[in-house]
């Protein structure tokens, strides 16, 4: 099969991810949610794996302690995946409102013909992140789940934007 046609392939699933997910956003962030407190586990039982290969205590003690809060976040992410999936929001919020004033920051300053862009990219993106933060928490049932159907949406779209195979003569 060539590259472009399973590029082609890889668009369509990521579209029909991204429907599911803007459809049912709920759904969406809900096992969103539950999948960031596996990866919290699963990160949480390699610290405590790797605590053998620590040559001192003190190097012990701290890979532990990282260990045992991976699994404390786990399970309480995992006990409870709706209020975490609230607290993921304000966190989500936060994260967008400051990475688009850094975007903001770094397309002022830029020289490149690009710099506009990048500014619009960061305006879109600080209003994205303060109307979470300012509806927090009353968009959290439906903001994570559309906001990761949106980032499946453009995904698929760069997937069939991408470079094309080189031509053959």
């Amino acid at each position: 099969m060539d590259s472009l046609l399973q590029r082609r392939i890889a668009a369509v699933l990521l579209f029909i991810a991204a429907a599911i997910a803007i459809l049912l956003p709920f759904a969406s962030a809900t096992l969103l949610t539950i999948a960031l407190g596996g990866a919290a586990c699963a990160a949480g039982i390699g610290q405590l794996l790797r605590l053998g290969g620590e040559a001192g205590l003190q190097g012990k003690v701290f890979r532990g302690f990282s260990g045992v809060l991976y699994i404390a976040a786990a399970l309480w992410i995992l006990i409870d995946p709706v209020d975490s999936e609230i607290s993921l929001t304000l966190f989500a919020g936060v994260l967008l409102l400051i990475e688009g004033l850094m975007e903001l920051a770094g397309g002022a300053a830029s020289p490149s013909p690009l710099g506009g862009l990048v500014v619009f990219d960061g305006v879109i993106t600080a209003i994205f992140g303060l109307l979470l933060v300012i509806e927090w928490p009353s968009d959290s049932i439906w903001a994570l789940g559309t906001l990761f159907g949106a980032a499946l949406f453009l995904s698929a779209i760069n997937l069939l934007r991408g470079p094309k195979p080189a031509e053959t003569t």
